[in-house]
């Protein structure tokens, strides 16, 4: 048995758990699911594929815009390794995700400040993809703001 396996799926539920709390904590109206199911499902199934985001080198941490912003563009971005994950596979999920949105966010009438995300680039720091810290590579920290 391999020994991996027990660890990568307690770091996917836990990143799970993490999401799910701090979706709590936005401040603007609930997501209203659209007739696919809403972006939600699509969410979890975007972190699924990410999954723990394992490197070796900075060469493999990639970054990749997420959701959908009223004015256009990702509402933040996540750092993936493409050492373990199908960066077409991801992209295809991305693509779903910002059509639920966008969909979700015209029934509502959602409006945005039209501020830029900049994407802050990705580094492997022990072993995980993770986002650059804001002012240690391009574009700094990547704020969830729609």
């Amino acid at each position: 048995m391999n020994p991996l396996i027990p660890s990568r799926t307690l770091a996917r539920l836990a990143g799970l758990a993490l999401l799910l709390a701090s979706s709590a904590c936005r401040s603007d109206a609930p997501q209203v699911p659209s007739a696919s199911g809403g972006s939600a499902p699509l969410l979890a199934r975007i972190e699924a594929e990410r999954g723990d985001a394992a490197c070796d080198t900075d060469a493999q941490c990639h970054t990749i815009g997420v959701g959908h912003k009223a004015c256009g563009g990702p509402e933040r971005y996540l750092a993936w390794s493409s050492k373990n994950s199908d960066g077409s596979r991801l992209r295809a999920l991305v693509a779903e995700h910002a059509a639920a949105r966008s969909a979700e966010d015209t029934k509502k009438g959602m409006m945005s400040t039209c501020s830029v995300v900049p994407d802050p680039g990705a580094t492997c720091a022990a072993g995980h993809c993770v986002l650059r810290a804001a002012g240690a590579g391009p574009g700094g920290m990547a704020p969830v703001a729609r």
